[in-house]
């Protein structure tokens, strides 16, 4: 067959991504934080949206929506007002004033009235950290400078948990002293507030607590000093061989270390929390949910009027000048009708996630349903993508509290009787049984998965490892707390 160069004409239907489409998009995803901030870019870059001061009913403005130029210049919409043409917004404009205005010097607050200032530490509530509450007591100690800038050094190297991440004589080759020089002075810290601070490992820390609470018991320090290992894998047994002494007192004595805290600085830890903004609200009133978008704080977009002035008289303005306004005109049309398709798309999905899980709304976890983003995507006639676009980094405010809109969302685990049920309820099922156990005697995961298919449920053992895993719950091994019965049992008279 021999080889040829053909023309062929095909017909094709192809999907192109406009800059516009993309930001549809785009706007469809982003949180309410993020929306806020695209907000406020646009208005700094386009000149002919603006934020509107009170709100309107339609933020574009009934001629916005129908005022373009054709391809001769003209205005496409004609308006008459008192039977006269509008004059050109261009040349009634008084530049002069609006300039004069604009850099004329605002007199302040002061210029009127002299008060008096709160003190500026007062205006700046600080909490006390770690390195904070560490210096002010190395302070108080009545060391020489030279110790008190070593323990500063010291302190510098701790981490939030307040262990020293730096070795003895790194320390002192930074600071040009005597690694014994610096081991004195990490000795006076290692003294302060709170116990165990400064500590090299675990089994310091611990050490360092038990010798500022007082307690000499020598089994305690052995089990400290080398049975930690054991001690955590609750092998009681070995540790009561190897040091020769009862259960009983591995009993007591694990009861002692348990309460000693292995994160001495974590009481100091200065993060904030995160605190949720929703986008929806839902309020149940009578029998039926009613959902309010959570808008305060957006501005209301608006289109410049100076703008749509000057192009209804388009013959005054150059064509570079008529095509640049014109091309802003159509983009900030544009944004405001994504955002509102936004708001309308996220409304009609809550309102299907709420028809599907209403159960859920009224009688809490426990009646949480399965759901796919298909079904949903089917009930609202749009696409999966769509769905998942809207619903993520978007949080719902709820009688049952607050969530995120994708933890609705979730596979299904079979029933016996054949339907199904979330895996999220699943979870609280295996929490719960989990906290009712007997400490001496945890659940195994075959018996959480056997008391589960009691209650109708159908899952592995190896599903319920993994439930396990992802609530945070330790293995039954390390769950065993030996001792617990006979400690909390009350005892019992001879009849």
């Amino acid at each position: 067959m021999a080889l040829e160069i053909r023309q062929n004409l095909k017909l094709t239907q192809t999907l192109i991504m406009t800059q516009k489409l993309q930001q549809a998009i785009k706007l469809l995803q982003l949180s309410r934080l993020e929306l806020l901030g695209e907000i406020h870019q646009v208005l700094e870059t386009n000149p002919v949206l603006e934020e509107s001061q009170i709100e309107d009913k339609g933020e574009m403005g009934p001629e916005a929506e129908s005022l373009s130029l054709s391809k001769d210049g003209e205005p496409l919409e004609s308006e008459a007002s008192n039977g006269t043409e509008a004059k050109s917004a261009a040349e009634e404009w008084d530049w002069d004033g609006y300039l004069q205005d604009r850099l004329m010097p605002t007199p302040t607050a002061g210029e009127f009235e002299e008060r008096e200032a709160a003190p500026f530490e007062n205006l700046n509530a600080q909490k006390t950290t770690l390195k904070s509450h560490l210096i002010w007591q190395l302070r108080m100690a009545e060391l020489d400078e030279e110790a008190e800038a070593i323990g500063a050094m010291i302190i510098g190297n701790l981490d939030r948990n307040g262990y020293l991440r730096a070795t003895v004589e790194e320390i002192a080759g930074e600071m040009n002293v005597t690694p014994e020089r610096v081991g004195e002075v990490l000795a006076v810290i290692q003294s302060l507030d709170p116990p165990g601070v400064a500590a090299r490992d675990l089994k310091e820390c611990l050490l360092l607590q038990l010798k500022a609470s007082g307690q000499q018991d020598p089994v305690v320090t052995a089990v400290v000093e080398h049975h930690l290992h054991n001690l955590g894998n609750k092998n009681y047994q070995a540790i009561a061989r190897d040091l020769k002494v009862s259960m009983e007192k591995i009993f007591q004595t694990s009861e002692i270390i348990f309460k000693l805290d292995p994160k001495p600085g974590r009481e100091f830890d200065s993060e904030d929390a995160d605190y949720i903004n929703p986008d929806v609200h839902v309020q149940k009133v009578g029998n039926e949910y009613i959902i309010s978008l959570n808008e305060d704080g957006l501005p209301k977009l608006k289109v410049n009027t100076f703008y749509l002035e000057a192009l209804r008289n388009p013959e005054s303005l150059p064509d570079n000048v008529k095509s640049y306004i014109q091309k802003h005109l159509d983009n900030a049309l544009w944004f405001i009708r994504s955002i509102h398709q936004r708001q309308k798309t996220l409304y009609k999905v809550t309102e299907s996630i709420i028809r599907f899980q209403k159960d859920f709304l009224d009688q809490g976890l426990a009646h949480l349903r399965p759901l796919t983003l298909r079904q949903v995507a089917e009930d609202v006639q749009m696409h999966e993508s769509t769905i998942s676009r809207v619903t993520t980094n978007k949080y719902i405010h709820t009688p049952q509290g607050v969530f995120d809109l994708k933890y609705f969302f979730n596979s299904g685990i079979n029933q016996i009787l054949g339907d199904q049920i979330a895996s999220e309820s699943v979870k609280e099922k295996i929490r719960q049984l989990v906290q009712g156990e007997n400490p001496e005697n945890p659940l195994s995961d075959q018996e959480i998965a056997d008391l589960l298919r009691r209650d109708n449920v159908i899952i592995a053992r190896r599903t319920v490892a993994k439930y396990r895993g992802m609530l945070g719950v330790l293995p039954s091994s390390k769950r065993k707390r030996p001792g617990y019965r006979r400690k909390n049992l009350p005892e019992t008279s001879p009849s």
